[in-house]
């Protein structure tokens, strides 16, 4: 089930905001635990049995970590080895039997498991909680209903942000209901509504038909056409997957961090990744990059962390040899400006915007395609374009004009027209008024009646 789903917007979520409202205040966490584990169990009815593991297991270990601390270093690496072993065996085990069958001319069968849903969410969530107890930032949480609901709460379980258990401590015993924060929660959920239908839905066929082209039939124009698209598409995706899952959260009365501030307005790299999926670049700040010593041990091995960071964050993203490249691409850029690039960028707004907009075009590029070739021979057609002008594919065939309409309103609505819009006197009365909220209701029908008359409606970040 996912949230752009007639199902899930019609029956479950109402049912369950109704349910919500009318128990009593002790019930309520018992009542999201329920519907977040049907929520999961609705699409993978077989790893409700994975979900619940997890959760007694870490709950126990968690309850060993405060009760033995002369070995809770033991039972720490027990309980990250147990976790990334269960991450390890359901996404990156036909990965690495892969690698082993091709450097080692070797025949070992894939097993060819599939992914459970949000696996690389809800673990990092839970090893957040492990790993923070064990450094003593929080008493341990003895009720198993209310870690639970941590790990499992369905606005967050699948696609994030990845939510600290730091974040919620507190707003699990006891958090803050009112009209307004329903009505900013109702709020958010239709704005990351909107933009999944409306508009990543729309430019992700596009994208996709592109992509399923021979490499020989695609032209620098659709090669550019295709970047930019996608560029957008996962943009539009996961940021309004992060609004509805926010707005939720609100719903329910809990605040999630925020987990996107517009990246493609960033005039470096390093500020891009400050932008872009910032609940995930926080989680490996915290748990990976400090604890590998961050900037504090000298100028290389702050470039060595930040090459492993990057690459474990690629293999965070998909267990495949492209998405790897991907985080040491973006690792090397990073490298690249704290040897003295960024200053220059500094200097220069403009040059840094740019500069940053094609890295991160291109790197997109690297992370869409299926293969190698696939990648190399797009960016190849973006960069000598006059050299591939032959196709027999129409244009008009694979690009329709509702799907121009919505490239424009893309790049437009991904921070240029919000800035524009925050200077502009008195703009600031929109917010909450009743012409936003006539706006927020003519998205919400747009999006049903999208909805009801198109079938086509992924979500990328499901994957991961």
């Amino acid at each position: 089930m996912v949230f752009s789903s007639l199902l899930f917007l019609w029956l479950f979520l109402p049912v369950v905001v109704a349910g919500y409202y009318i128990v009593p205040s002790k019930c309520k966490n018992i009542l999201l635990l329920i519907s977040s584990l049907l929520f999961y169990a609705w699409g993978e009815p077989v790893y409700i049995l994975l979900m619940l593991f997890s959760i007694f297991f870490n709950w126990g270990t968690g309850l060993l970590i405060d009760r033995f601390r002369k070995i809770d270093g033991i039972l720490l690496a027990v309980n990250v080895v147990g976790n990334l072993a269960l991450l390890g065996f359901f996404k990156y085990y036909d990965f690495f039997i892969g690698l082993v069958n091709s450097c080692f001319k070797t025949t070992f069968p894939e097993k060819n498991i599939p992914l459970p849903i949000g696996i690389s969410f809800f673990t990092f969530q839970i090893l957040s909680y492990v790993i923070d107890l064990y450094r003593g930032r929080y008493p341990v949480q003895k009720n198993i209903l209310n870690l639970a609901l941590y790990i499992s709460f369905f606005p967050q379980l699948i696609a994030g942000p990845i939510v600290r258990y730091v974040d919620i401590d507190r707003q699990l015993e006891s958090r803050t209901h009112s009209t307004q924060k329903a009505m900013e929660g109702i709020r958010r959920f239709l704005y990351g509504l909107g933009k999944k239908v409306l508009i990543a839905n729309v430019l992700g066929q596009c994208v996709d038909s592109i992509y399923a082209m021979e490499l020989s039939e695609v032209t620098g124009a659709f090669a550019w056409l295709a970047a930019g698209m996608y560029m957008l598409q996962i943009y539009y995706d996961f940021s309004g997957y992060s609004d509805m899952a926010i707005g939720l959260g609100k719903l329910f009365g809990f605040d999630f961090p925020e987990n996107f501030n517009y990246p493609y307005l960033s005039k470096s790299v390093q500020e891009f990744w400050r932008r872009w999926h910032i609940s995930l670049g926080t989680w490996f700040r915290e748990y990976l990059y400090f604890p590998l010593g961050g900037s504090r041990k000298g100028a290389v091995r702050t470039y060595v962390n930040l090459m492993i960071v990057f690459l474990v964050t690629g293999l965070w993203h998909g267990a495949g040899m492209t998405f790897a490249l991907w985080g040491v691409y973006y690792g090397v850029l990073q490298v690249i400006e704290r040897l003295g690039f960024k200053k220059i960028l500094g200097k220069y707004p403009v040059i840094g915007w740019s500069y940053t907009f094609l890295a991160a075009l291109f790197g997109w590029v690297l992370f869409r395609a299926d293969t190698f070739a696939q990648a190399g021979g797009m960016m190849i057609r973006m960069i000598c374009p006059w050299k591939y002008l032959q196709t027999d594919v129409l244009l008009q065939n694979i690009v329709d004009h509702r799907a121009f309409v919505m490239l424009i309103v893309g790049l437009l609505g991904c921070g240029f027209i919000q800035k524009i819009w925050q200077r502009i006197p008195g703009t600031k009365r929109w917010k909450y008024s009743i012409g936003e909220a006539v706006w927020c209701a003519i998205l919400g029908v747009l999006s049903l009646a999208a909805l009801a008359g198109n079938t086509y409606n992924p979500f990328i970040y499901f994957r991961f």
